[in-house]
């Protein structure tokens, strides 16, 4: 081959890293109190939803002071960028969902959770499982296709 097709596939590669880098999601969650989403960066905007503290949710954009966010339904909205926090949530979409003591379907129920119950991320994902902790400190693994927020 010669050497600028060399070069022309190594930008391209190249390119398609930035590509992928770009689109990776970033996932912070509503802070301390709950949060005002508004349809418009402003607070003149329409109120359309009261975030409850620890929501997680996926970052849009950033636009001076204000996020666009994406939430567990797919719905967009707006937020002031300084009520929300880089700890990071993760929401059970499924009814009973089920936590167990190993990443594998055969492993111990430790717990269930409902729809809409808050759990800490404490390891990425692997294998489709992700382990996390519930509030009352009981830990274990669950389907990354059951949770939203990884």
């Amino acid at each position: 081959m010669n050497k600028l097709r060399l070069m022309s596939m190594a930008c391209g590669a190249a390119l398609l890293m930035l590509a992928a880098a770009a689109h990776a999601l970033e996932f912070k969650s509503v802070g301390e109190k709950p949060a005002v989403l508004y349809d418009a960066p402003s607070a003149k905007g329409k109120k359309v939803f009261v975030a409850p503290r620890g929501m997680p949710v996926e970052v849009v954009l950033t636009y001076g002071d204000w996020t666009k966010v994406r939430d567990a339904g797919g719905d967009l909205s707006w937020i002031e960028s300084n009520l929300l926090t880089s700890k990071r949530t993760l929401v059970v979409k499924i009814p009973n969902a089920k936590v167990r003591a190993a990443p594998d379907d055969n492993g111990t129920v430790v717990f269930s959770c409902d729809k809409g119950v808050l759990l800490e991320p404490v390891e990425p994902a692997a294998s489709g499982w992700v382990k996390v902790k519930h509030r009352d400190g009981q830990a274990g693994f669950v389907k990354a296709s059951e949770i939203w927020g990884t």
